[in-house]
């Protein structure tokens, strides 16, 4: 017997659930299941494979795509200008590209629940993992009210009528349904909900085109005058805080750091593997599927955000200062209205209100899958790993929502300063996770290595490795820093937001040393990692004796078809 089965019997390699059916043969490929006598003492991943491709694409696409590309950009054109802000976009982009790059590799070959963090338990320090859980954690579920009180926002854009009370509950009610009874209600209603974002996001990329052609009705056919310098002062590149060059390069560092904030979707990709039928099938078409259009969406809405209205703009520098409610603020609907369009922004608030409610439940679930992760892995109290019927955890959705709760904030506090919060609270998180996914990567390569198991026979196998990790690892540490460099600027020194900028630095620092001198774990051995061997065979099993089901409805069958 290898050496690979003989570590696939440890206990600590975990497991996955599956079809009944597969309980009946015990054996897959080298890795025997029927040796270990004890699988009630595994770490069982109770979730349910429901998760169909079409599903996972639109997860990567709705989690990312809100408010940021339509309204929050603006702000950084102000800063940056037009040439600033489509480079930043773009450079970050390839950031994104060499994230992707490390996750599918791992993920297809090891699809499970929380991957990524638990890959950092597997392959670095059971304290990494324990770290990374808590820091992805606390990311997803401060989005959560984040995006609560800023569908709150975009409803004011109509009427301030509304109660606040009676728009947070409703929100948060939904989310419960869609989130607690059945992995297929949240799959369906993000699937649905996220093609109202790419018809956004298409429509305002050719919204743009027709418009600076002089399709618009005072025919005026601009093209890219907002880029000449001549036309607009300091275009296409603003300066920012300094003047001259200096200036120049702090007007794309700010740029640089919304791009960094803004872009993301691999990370949602891998937190759909636990639960994603076929998923060696379907994950790397997810996977490349939702960085390519991820980058279509925000290199391209870059550039025709500084097309469609000057960096300089009187009414876009007064809407944001004074933070205008939901589409008031977008620079789309700013240029609308100079050339006298009406109708559109209600159609783009009405898209961005339900941008907002997907991004919202695509964080619900991503935070609660997290907290499930850490429980699989005993980071957290046992209990939050029990699910449902259904495979839902639901103790982890139930805490999830409790943290939302914080939404209610906004009742004392003005909602610019509450948003504000929330998105100075969990810029350095993403920066520090993708990190971390980057040096765990770097781990997994030299375990293939060290065991002597060859690239070209994994399920997929990714371009330009190791290269794409260190580059992504000195990238995503350098932003992690520099997001909040203008708080050491002379005058500009504030408590608050140094706290805010690198509290989540900090700490995570504090959780991996603290869990490592509870726990006294030790850095893994790569040489004796056993790849999740176990949780594989069942995969193995499960692909093996799929039975896929017939998709009912037309437009269902026609959305099977267009995402196959």
């Amino acid at each position: 017997m290898s050496d690979a089965s003989l570590r696939a019997r440890h206990p600590e390699a975990g497991t996955s659930a599956l079809p009944s059916a597969i309980d009946g043969d015990r054996k897959s490929g080298d890795v025997e299941i029927s040796s270990i006598e004890h699988l009630e003492d595994l770490k069982l991943d109770e979730t349910h494979r429901r998760l169909k491709n079409r599903h996972i694409q639109l997860i990567g696409i709705g989690g990312t795509l809100g408010t940021a590309i339509v309204v929050q950009i603006g702000s950084a054109l102000t800063r940056g200008g037009p040439a600033s802000l489509f480079i930043a976009f773009t450079l970050w982009s390839t950031f994104i590209l060499a994230i992707n790059s490390c996750l599918t590799e791992m993920v297809t070959w090891m699809p499970i629940s929380s991957p990524f963090i638990r890959f950092a338990d597997a392959f670095v320090d059971p304290a990494l993992g324990f770290a990374a859980g808590i820091n992805f954690f606390i990311f997803e579920a401060s989005l959560v009210p984040f995006e609560i009180v800023a569908f709150n926002l975009v409803l004011r854009f109509w009427t301030e009528k509304i109660p606040v009370e009676a728009v947070f509950v409703f929100i948060l009610v939904c989310y419960f349904l869609l989130n607690f009874f059945a992995v297929q209600w949240y799959g369906e209603s993000e699937f649905w909900l996220a093609i109202g974002k790419v018809i956004l996001a298409v429509g305002l990329i050719c919204f743009t085109f027709v418009i600076m052609l002089g399709g618009n009705p005072l025919h005026d056919r601009f093209g890219f005058r907002n880029w000449d310098p001549s036309v607009v002062e300091g275009a296409p590149f603003a300066e920012y805080i300094k003047t001259g060059s200096l200036g120049r390069f702090l007007g794309f560092l700010a740029c640089f750091i919304q791009a960094s904030f803004t872009i993301a979707g691999p990370d949602y990709v891998a937190m759909t593997a636990g639960e994603a039928s076929l998923p060696r099938t379907t994950l790397p078409r997810a996977f490349k599927s939702v960085f390519f259009r991820l980058s279509t969406f925000f290199i391209l809405g870059s550039l025709c955000v500084g097309i469609v209205v000057p960096y300089k703009d009187p009414d876009l520098l007064d809407a944001l200062s004074n933070a205008k409610p939901g589409a008031g603020s977008s620079p789309y609907v700013i240029a609308m209205q100079h050339l006298h369009i009406r109708g559109l922004p209600h159609i783009v608030n009405a898209l961005i209100a339900t941008s907002i409610f997907s991004a919202g439940n695509s964080y619900v679930y991503c935070a609660s899958r997290t907290l499930y992760g850490l429980a699989l892995e005993g980071k957290v109290p046992r209990f939050f790993a029990r699910c449902t019927r259904n495979g839902v955890p639901y103790y982890c959705v139930g805490l999830t929502l409790a943290i939302a709760l914080l939404c209610f904030l906004e009742v004392s506090n003005s909602s610019a300063v509450v948003l504000q919060w929330f998105v100075n609270l969990v810029t350095a998180s993403q920066l520090l996770n993708y990190a971390i996914i980057a040096y765990t990567y770097l781990r997994f390569h030299k375990a293939l290595q060290l065991q002597g198991i060859p690239r070209e026979s994994l399920p997929h196998r990714s371009k330009w490795q190791p290269f794409c990790a260190y580059y992504a690892l000195a990238g995503t540490l350098t932003m992690a820093f520099v997001s909040g460099y203008t708080v050491f600027l002379p005058g500009n020194w504030d408590i608050p937001t140094f706290l805010f900028s690198y509290t989540m630095i900090g700490l995570v620092p504090v959780l991996f040393v603290l869990w490592k001198v509870i726990k006294k774990t030790k850095v893994q051995d790569l040489q004796d990692t056993s790849f999740f061997a176990t949780e594989r065979a069942r995969i193995d099993r499960y692909e093996e004796n799929y039975i896929g089901t017939v998709p009912t409805g037309r437009f269902t069958r026609l959305a099977e078809y267009i995402f196959a």
